[in-house]
């Protein structure tokens, strides 16, 4: 019997670093995690590709997959949903590959209340003057949304009680080096040895 694999979702502010840290990690040698991806109700983009970029559905699937308890977590953005298919995480666990979900944070707590047994590892910034430098170095907002991401990443911050596990991003190749130490360590948790051994 395939031991089922391990569901990471790694969650923090935004601009924290999420998607440089995922990045990274899936760059790393022997790294073999299949990066869940998302539903959405948009039309793809030029070279997005459904079933790799997306999972491009109609609304009104959307809408049932939600109704038939088929959403982990979703949203709706500029008119269009995002998601994230239950089922395909499910199949993806089931045959022993890890799935990795780079998530914001409401959508990693909505995860959690249906998949526990996840590992939830929060990325959080050195400091709050750390997270707002890094918006501003980014350049794409205006002063007034890097002040409002601030003022949510403050918020989202107390979030991290919910949590197994928080990574300090103040180098990207060290917050990879401890992730991987959590992944590592929880491959070893008595629970799952015994279940592969026995």
């Amino acid at each position: 019997m395939t031991q089922r694999g391990l569901l990471i979702v790694l969650s923090g502010p935004s601009g924290v670093g999420k998607g440089t840290v995922r990045k990274a990690i899936f760059e790393e040698e022997g790294v073999d995690f299949q990066y869940s991806i998302s539903a959405t109700t948009r039309q793809p983009r030029p070279g997005e590709v459904d079933g790799v970029d997306y999972f491009f559905i109609s609304e009104e699937e959307f809408k049932n997959k939600i109704n038939n308890g088929d959403m982990l977590e979703y949203a709706q953005y500029v008119n269009n949903y995002y998601g994230t298919p239950k089922s395909f995480i499910d199949q993806t666990l089931d045959s022993g590959r890890d799935v990795f979900l780079e998530i914001e944070v409401q959508g990693a707590l909505q995860v959690k209340s249906k998949m526990p047994e996840g590992i939830y590892i929060f990325l959080t910034p050195p400091n709050l003057t750390n997270l707002r430098e890094r918006l501003v170095g980014r350049g794409t907002d205006s002063q007034e949304v890097i002040n409002k991401r601030v003022d949510a990443a403050r918020e989202e911050l107390k979030m991290m009680i919910n949590y197994d596990y928080a990574v300090e991003n103040d180098e990207v190749s060290k917050a990879v080096e401890r992730i991987k130490a959590i992944i590592t360590a929880e491959r070893l948790r008595v629970g799952r040895v015994v279940e592969k051994t026995f």
